[in-house]
């Protein structure tokens, strides 16, 4: 007689041999913190604002020269700024996605929570920044900010560890792209801007790496079960953002500006197709193979999605209560 498994078991069992599969990779882990280490300069949002409590006369000038430099930043920067401070700010939800299947006592945690840290520099300097420049109608901001964080992130593939890693490879690239050119558009008017954003999106590709090298050892250990979970990831992700309030009319404004769209998504896919050797791999499994085959048809469909998007954009106006409702017309 066959034994019948029931269906949450059955997934229970699953979960922990995935679980067991990270546990092999204690040592990789080691030695990616101590890579990661040797690479990263740290910096701190005192090292671009000034923040003393004895701040001299010049000091104080510099504060009012940055404020007269941010009148000139353009209102579209300002929607790719909040989008990128409250989704920075959101970090919280993914310290806990990341650590539920970690344990506290292991490289795994060690990287954890030397990540969380080095993130949430990424909130604390834009927070600053902003409040400092005087970049919004900060209550708004806040208001924003309390929703989001209270509304919560809980996204279904937070139940598979692999799809966990295969979110953060994907997520990461994605928030780099978005500070980069928010970044490159931000210098134009304010330099300094310019460069904050370009040094968070450094650490960003750096994370990237981390969570990259992660999900390709994954695949050499458990190459059927990791391409299923990858496939189910990779045709489209929300950002951590999504719950934000006006979120989609903001990620509109992104992309018409150029920031990140569709086509940047369809970059990081083809990235990781190629890095994780996706395509050419062998000795798969039906199941297995299927996602595989799914997988390499994302590119040609995002292409698609882009291309439907662009020939549906007609011009828009949108308007914001963090910009005291200036109009802004794509």
């Amino acid at each position: 007689m066959d034994l019948l498994i029931p269906a949450k078991e059955n997934e229970k069992i699953i979960t922990q041999n995935k679980i067991e599969v990270l546990s092999c990779l204690e040592e990789k882990v080691k030695d990616w913190i101590t890579a990661h280490i040797a690479k990263r300069k740290l910096w701190f949002s005192s090292d671009f604002l000034l923040a003393d409590e004895k701040n001299d006369d010049d000091q104080e000038l510099v504060i009012n020269k940055l404020r007269s430099r941010v009148r000139a930043i353009k209102d579209a920067v300002r929607v790719a700024v909040a989008v990128n401070l409250l989704t920075e700010e959101g970090l919280p939800h993914f310290h806990r996605l990341i650590a539920k299947y970690l344990g506290d006592e292991s490289f795994w945690s060690k990287w954890n929570n030397m990540w969380t840290a080095e993130e949430n520099r990424h909130g604390s300097v834009l927070r600053d920044y902003v409040r400092d420049g005087r970049l919004f109608r900060f209550r708004e901001i806040e208001l924003m900010q309390f929703h989001y964080l209270e509304s919560g992130f809980n996204p279904d593939w937070d139940k598979d560890p692999y799809k966990v890693f295969v979110y953060t490879t994907l997520q990461e690239r994605a928030t780099q792209i978005s500070h980069k050119n928010a970044g490159i558009h931000a210098a134009e008017s304010e330099p300094l801007l310019g460069g904050i954003l370009s040094s968070i999106a450094s650490d960003e590709a750096k994370h990237f790496n981390f969570y990259r090298n992660v999900f390709r050892e994954i695949l050499n250990l458990d190459q059927n079960r990791a391409l299923v979970s990858a496939a189910d990831i990779m045709p489209a992700i929300d950002m951590p953002g999504n719950s934000m309030p006006n979120f989609r009319d903001m990620a509109d404004v992104v992309r018409r500006t150029g920031i990140y769209g569709p086509r940047d998504y369809k970059k990081i896919v083809e990235e990781v197709i190629k890095f994780w050797n996706i395509e050419f791999m062998t000795g798969l499994n039906s199941i297995a193979a299927k996602a595989q085959e799914k997988i390499m048809s994302i590119p040609d469909r995002l292409e698609k999605v882009a291309e439907y998007i662009e020939m549906r954009t007609l011009s828009k106006t949108f308007s914001f209560d963090f910009i005291y409702n200036r109009i802004l017309v794509f």
